[in-house]
């Protein structure tokens, strides 16, 4: 991603929006993940509030909650503080609503993948055994007796 993006929503506001970015990235911290890829899991939150409005309701009493626990704006909290209050709300509707759809749209980005560099399925690209099978190079190679003896 690069340094500009935007998040078009049809649902959610852009506080309700902004709100779930940070709340996203605390729940799932990677420091040097962009947030634009963050952004993916925010745009799926509002798909699903589009659909239904009770979770767009779920999602904007859920913001003004951690508001209303701030004492003021969530947003403006340090990082330990966001998170303490996250805690406090961990069992709630709205913490599962966003960690279970987080977690789906988070880890299955193509944009999450290049980050952490995984190569996608190996399948359509013909399987791993002729194609990084063998090339890692930050393990030590095992001792010759760690592994059968190959068929003949």
């Amino acid at each position: 991603p690069s340094q500009s993006w935007a998040l078009p929503m049809t649902t959610l506001d852009s506080a309700t929006g902004d709100h779930l970015l940070v709340i996203v990235r605390r729940m799932y911290p990677h420091d040097t993940m962009e947030d634009a890829v963050y952004a993916f899991s925010v745009k799926a939150l509002d798909e699903k509030a589009s659909k239904d409005p009770g979770i767009a309701d779920l999602l904007k009493n859920g913001v003004a909650d951690l508001d209303q626990k701030a004492g003021g704006s969530w947003l403006k909290l340090d990082e330990a503080h966001q998170v303490a209050i996250l805690a406090s709300v961990e069992h709630s509707d709205f913490f599962t609503m966003v960690r279970g759809t987080t977690v789906a749209s988070l880890y299955s980005n193509e944009l999450a993948y290049l980050h952490f560099g995984y190569e996608g399925a190996s399948f359509p690209k013909g399987g791993y055994l002729h194609r990084g099978f063998n090339d890692l190079t930050w393990l030590p190679n095992p001792p010759a007796d760690a592994s059968p003896a190959p068929l003949s």
